[in-house]
């Protein structure tokens, strides 16, 4: 597909200018002041140009929970959201285990078509805390491991696994709780595991990135563990930072934390501690959200929180910010997305950064209504999504 956007504001993780960009067989060509093609046109005149986000985070429920979500819901949510690369979670049902649910989705993934999906597999099969075999038979269609939603409590089989991440080159993907401690602090839990495996990771080498990381201490042993040399990454998630526990008891997993975890996130993000934003979108049936299933809705309400939080509020730049959304995200995922230069994929998103959003569940493409934003008012209007040149999304 060729596509000419014209009169934008261009904005990456290293650039900003005003101009044009051309796309072509789905790669950008072209980037420059008046340019003219012979194709379709988009002028883009008072918008701004950013390349479309990338989600290290997402529960798309198939199979198994369709009725909270499934791969086509999902991706319409992720491309409204402009995003056009996710990283889905294993705790799926069948959890994905085998080579049949990691064909299943990837097959899913590839007929609807909108938006560029990874499927983790678990770490331990089945989530059973202890069997790792399963490992062997994966090979480069796999970019990261995780349990999330559960983790892995024993150390020896956590080291294992770390140990076949290395070899193979994959990601371990931490969902930071000590079971042991989760009934009686889950501050306790999220601090004493995130210690545990940067203590791993720094034994046997391998690539570790912490999820929804929430707590001050957690942050401090990530930033510690990164100047001693451990290969760690970390995400941290829009309503990690948006909300606290003086305004909000909405349930997720990890917890919404203090004020002062909120500030320290926050100073983390603006001093470079904070590798990515990552949604934990977790879409839940009304029924299950009632019955106490943790988490929020994110994919499609992520950028104008954190625009609204981080940027309009002077903490980071819109440069650092998609970064964070961005680049960084696709560098870890291996695609070839989150800039805007040539010779990377053509996807990019147009966002009126004046325009102030109000959320309401209804407006969410999701089957999952479930977030604590509704009424919330911010700034940051995804107006058009393209991958690869095609437009998946305009409002």
């Amino acid at each position: 597909m060729n596509l000419l956007i014209k009169n934008a504001n261009i904005i990456d993780c290293c650039h900003s200018f005003f101009g044009d960009v051309y796309i072509e067989n789905g790669k950008i060509k072209e980037i420059g002041i008046e340019l003219t093609k012979q194709c379709q046109v988009i002028d883009a005149k008072g918008l701004t140009l950013l390349p479309t986000f990338i989600d290290t985070h997402v529960h798309f429920r198939e199979p198994g929970f369709t009725y909270k979500e499934d791969i086509q819901s999902g991706s319409k949510a992720a491309v409204k959201g402009g995003f056009t690369g996710v990283n889905l979670m294993a705790n799926t049902n069948p959890i994905c285990s085998t080579k049949e649910v990691l064909e299943y989705v990837y097959e899913k993934a590839a007929k609807v078509g909108i938006a560029d999906i990874h499927q983790c597999v678990s770490i331990t099969k089945d989530f059973d805390g202890k069997t790792i075999d399963h490992l062997k038979v994966f090979g480069d269609e796999v970019k990261a491991i995780s349990d999330d939603g559960k983790g892995v409590v024993d150390s020896r089989v956590m080291m294992e696994a770390m140990k076949i991440a290395k070899e193979k080159d994959w990601i371990i993907i931490s969902h930071a709780e000590n079971h042991e401690f989760s009934d009686i602090d889950m501050r306790l839990a999220e601090n004493m595991m995130t210690w545990r495996d940067l203590t791993l990771a720094k034994v046997t080498g391998c690539k570790l990135h912490m999820a929804h990381v929430s707590t001050k201490e957690a942050i401090k042993y990530i930033i510690e563990a990164k100047e001693e040399g451990v290969n760690v990454t970390s995400e941290v998630t829009p309503h990690h930072i948006a909300l606290d526990d003086e305004i909000s008891n909405y349930r997720v997993n990890p917890p919404i934390r203090t004020k002062e975890d909120v500030n320290f996130l926050i100073r983390a993000i603006a001093q470079g501690n904070v590798d990515v934003i990552g949604t934990d979108h977790a879409p839940h049936s009304e029924e299950d959200k009632a019955k106490g299933a943790p988490g929020m809705t994110g994919i499609e309400l992520a950028f104008p929180i954190c625009y609204t939080k981080l940027v309009k509020e002077n903490i980071i730049t819109l440069n650092r910010l998609s970064e964070m959304m961005s680049s960084k995200p696709a560098e870890l995922l291996g695609m070839n997305k989150g800039k805007i230069a040539p010779g990377y994929d053509g996807d990019i998103v147009l966002v009126d950064l004046d325009k102030k959003i109000t959320v309401n569940s209804e407006d969410l493409v999701s089957k999952g209504k479930n977030t604590p934003f509704v009424g919330w008012e911010f700034y940051g209007d995804i107006i058009l999504t393209v991958k690869e040149g095609r437009i998946v999304y305009t409002k």
